[in-house]
């Protein structure tokens, strides 16, 4: 026990000796790494001196090179400018000799030159233009000649000319006598009441009605089927037939046209329109029934329409009613345009239909495509062959202008031409006209158709005064 002091201030002693030496080192190892931690700093800033050094210089270098760029620059500069006052004063010396050398002065050469490029300008854009139109109308009548060859496909009207004689079989030709009647007094009325010419030859069986105007011997043509089958025929029963098969007639008229604007689907038509449609079924344009030419064209128009998506009830409409006019041309003057436009216009039609009818041969101007298509389908109606007759209708016009020039006599109350246009018959007022006045009057008519008219041979004029007393027994 005695030996653990000295043995723990042995072991004390090692280790403080241990503990001196340990920091002893430590402090060496700190200096050691002191030294080289100042070493490396020196030699980072000797470095970066370095560096800035090089950044230096370069910056020198390259600012004294663009101190050398920049007066490179200017000396061209003053060179562009010394060249530009050169060829300033050039170009103003090859001016003046230009001037002398043309006679024109700088602003005339200037407004010459703006001239010709204008000239130019308009000429390419002239020519562009052409090729457009031209490509353009190439197009439109490829598509055009599609939409009629599809439209006329879809159309099988039946077509026939009109006649100006009707044929009425008789039940046996003793019955020609009786329509005579004793020195023809029955024929006479027949004639006077109808305005027709009845035509008894040796024709067996038959008698021919013949007249211009189709209403009239539609009315001449039922009134003697009807005395034929009644059996008693006399001036009295004469008159009251007429009367009844002319009343017959305008309710077929009225018919007529109810039929046609039902077969064309056509909606809110005014009566009196729908009558005059209805008389386009007398009525004819060389040769062609206006009626049945009027649906055919409103048929064609809407189909048309139809293609180009326009409003097909509307073409036919306009189609319906393009021709309305020819039906009054036989009462009023003025061409079948201008009186067809004055009646659409009266009844309340639209502005389309009323361009409708006044552009389709081209005496208006087409405001809308509706009227264009009415048009064409009026041409494809009435180009086809064999709908209509150029010499028929001349005829008729002829004979109408007959009749119109003896009516503007004063007391001339009926005015009928029959035999073919050869004879014209005039029943007139007897207070207004006495017998020879009724002389004079025959001579001023034949004097005038001299003057206005011109036709082939002569034509007969016949002025009728006749009074009648008539009285009843009861």
């Amino acid at each position: 026990m005695e030996q653990w002091p000295s043995l723990i201030a042995a072991v004390l002693g090692g280790v403080i000796a241990a503990g001196m030496a340990f920091y002893v080192w430590g402090r060496r190892i700190e200096r050691r790494a002191a030294d080289a931690s100042g070493r490396l700093v020196l030699a980072a800033k000797e470095e970066l001196m370095s560096v800035r050094e090089n950044l230096h210089r370069t910056l020198d270098d390259k600012l004294a090179g663009v101190d050398r760029r920049d007066q490179a620059l200017r000396k061209l500069e003053q060179e562009i400018e010394a060249r530009g006052r050169a060829l300033s004063g050039r170009e103003q010396e090859i001016s003046l000799r230009l001037e002398r050398v043309a006679g024109l002065t700088a602003q005339e050469a200037r407004e010459e030159l703006i001239r010709h490029l204008e000239d130019e300008a308009r000429d390419e854009a002239a020519a562009l233009m052409r090729d457009i139109k031209e490509q353009a109308r190439k197009n439109a009548d490829r598509e055009a000649k599609k939409i009629i060859a599809l439209a006329i496909q879809r159309m099988a009207a039946e077509q026939t000319a009109e006649s100006s004689i009707s044929a009425v079989p008789l039940p046996s030709d003793d019955m020609k006598g009786r329509i005579i009647g004793r020195e023809g007094r029955n024929i006479r009325a027949f004639e006077a009441a109808t305005g027709v010419d009845v035509i008894i030859d040796d024709t067996p069986d038959t008698v021919v009605v013949s007249c211009f105007e189709p209403v009239r011997r539609e009315v001449g043509r039922l009134a003697l089927e009807r005395l034929i089958a009644d059996g008693r025929i006399h001036p009295g029963r004469i008159e009251e037939v007429v009367k009844k098969a002319q009343a017959d007639v305008d309710a077929g008229i009225v018919e007529a046209g109810e039929q046609a604007v039902y077969d064309t689907g056509i909606r809110g038509l005014h009566p009196e329109l729908v009558k005059l449609v209805g008389r386009m079924k007398y009525r004819t344009s060389y040769g062609q029934n206006i009626l049945e030419h009027s649906k055919e064209v409103a048929w064609l128009a809407g189909i048309m329409a139809g293609e180009l998506k326009l409003d097909a009830t509307l073409a036919k409409r306009g189609a319906l009613l393009h021709d309305i006019g020819k039906v009054l041309t036989h009462e009023h003057d003025g061409t079948h345009v201008q009186l067809g436009v004055e009646v659409a216009t009266k009844y309340g039609e639209s502005a389309i239909v009323i361009n409708c009818i006044a552009a389709h041969h081209d005496d208006a101007p087409h405001e809308t495509p509706i009227s264009v298509i009415v048009q064409a389908a009026d041409a494809v109606s009435g180009s086809r062959p064999g709908a209509r007759r150029e010499a028929f209708e001349t005829y008729v016009k002829r004979l109408a202008q007959l009749e119109r020039l003896a009516a503007n006599f004063p007391g001339v109350e009926k005015v009928f031409a029959i035999q073919a246009g050869r004879e014209v018959r005039v029943v007139v007022t007897p207070d207004a006209v006495d017998d020879q006045a009724a002389t004079r009057l025959t001579d001023e008519i034949a004097r005038r158709i001299e003057r206005e008219l011109q036709y082939p041979g002569q034509i007969k004029v016949v002025v009728i005064r006749e009074t009648r007393a008539v009285d009843f027994a009861r």
